[in-house]
């Protein structure tokens, strides 16, 4: 499987998924701009990935810029045709932004910037991200200031009709609670992706936790259920 890492100005976590894939998960990374539009390279076995940071410094909406990125018509065209997409924090606000996930990120119920590891559960055994993971609490570190999902009625019972809620917030215990939840997401809601299954977006920081030297290697878990079941 082969990934394509997607750098916008204001990307801060590009390196970090780069080195992630390439280092600790030992897959193909190609490294993409965003004002180029080739992804010919790539079938729609492989994986495009849309990083965290702050893209075009988060001015109007988070996502609402780099959504018009030469690349991202492309990433569009990509998914749309079966590709696999995955965003994560910014990038899934970029995701949304885009038409390409539903719903929308606001800011923290609290009003600050989270930066800290949670935990999250998947009990979505058909995605590929997350069916070699469900039922289990995985800790993965989180850092966003707009990061709280919400969608209107319709959509949640859309999103939970169509098993397309990927993650919710948990305690250790994997135990679904309000104290749990960092952001004040509806249904602790930490990830989604489409209907189709091949759109990811997640706010929590997989390849933040990859590796034996930062305490934490759930993350690669999440990569791997992807890869196994590619």
């Amino acid at each position: 499987m082969k990934f394509g890492v997607v750098t916008f100005p204001g990307s801060n976590c590009d390196h970090d998924m780069i080195d992630a894939l390439r280092n600790d998960l030992g897959q193909e990374v190609i490294e993409l701009w965003h004002k180029d539009k080739d992804l010919s390279m790539f079938s729609t076995e492989d994986c495009i990935v849309l990083p965290g940071g702050f893209s075009y410094g988060d001015y109007l909406r988070c996502g609402a810029i780099a959504r018009f990125s030469p690349m991202m018509q492309s990433v569009i065209e990509f998914a749309n045709k079966g590709g696999r997409v995955i965003g994560v924090c910014n990038g899934f606000q970029i995701l949304v932004e885009a038409g390409l996930l539903p719903g929308a990120l606001l800011r923290n119920e609290n009003q600050q910037f989270v930066c800290k590891n949670v935990y999250l559960k998947s009990d979505n055994p058909v995605a590929s991200l997350t069916k070699d993971v469900t039922g289990r609490p995985l800790m993965i570190p989180v850092a966003h200031g707009e990061g709280r999902y919400y969608a209107d009625q319709a959509t949640l019972e859309t999103l939970q009709a169509n098993n397309q809620i990927l993650f919710r917030y948990c305690d250790e215990f994997g135990n679904v609670v309000e104290d749990a939840n960092p952001n004040g997401a509806t249904l602790n809601i930490a990830g989604i992706c489409n209907k189709e299954r091949n759109v990811f977006g997640l706010m929590p920081h997989p390849e933040r936790a990859t590796r034996e030297v930062l305490g934490n290697t759930d993350g690669q878990l999440i990569f791997q259920s992807l890869i196994n079941n590619n």
